[in-house]
């Protein structure tokens, strides 16, 4: 009997080192291109608050309290992407205040990385999928919010 709870033992750790590799490789510095789709051949997603107009007016009280909860334990309280996580993350998560980047983006685009997730659209792996836990409505609104961060326009 000892000799079978040692070996269960024994491969119940190297399941778990096997785990903890896997897990440390998904936030790698670089998406698999294998893995990773470009917005050009995900299937339609909801565009009914598409521009950046109709996206910042759909920030609420709701949305600030929304992007501190959710993110900014990766992009800051103030989005600056110094979360509390950014010190454990290989990526480091993207400023929102910085507009030179976000202004190649489109708010479509900014909506989908929310929603699907960052490996979903090219970008940092560590970046979870929103889209179960946030309704769409939300999402523009997180949109229109890091707008507001930036202080930038859409593509």
């Amino acid at each position: 009997m000892k000799v079978n709870f040692l070996r269960v033992l024994k491969v119940f750790k190297e399941d778990a080192v096997l785990l903890a590799f896997a897990v440390l490789l998904g936030c790698g510095p670089e998406p698999s291109t294998q893995q990773t789709k470009t917005s050009e051949t995900m299937p339609s997603l909801s565009k009914t608050h598409t521009s950046g107009a109709d996206a910042a007016s759909l920030v609420t009280e709701k949305t600030l309290q929304t992007y501190q909860w959710y993110c900014a334990q990766c992009h800051g309280v103030t989005g600056r992407g110094d979360g509390i996580n950014t010190p454990h993350l290989v990526v480091p998560p993207r400023d929102h205040t910085k507009a030179a980047y976000l202004e190649t983006r489109s708010n479509q685009q900014l909506f989908e990385a929310i929603k699907l997730g960052g490996l979903a659209v090219g970008r940092a792996p560590c970046m979870p999928a929103w889209g179960h836990t946030l309704d769409d409505k939300i999402i523009w609104s997180l949109v229109g919010y890091i707008r507001n961060l930036c202080n930038c326009k859409a593509l």
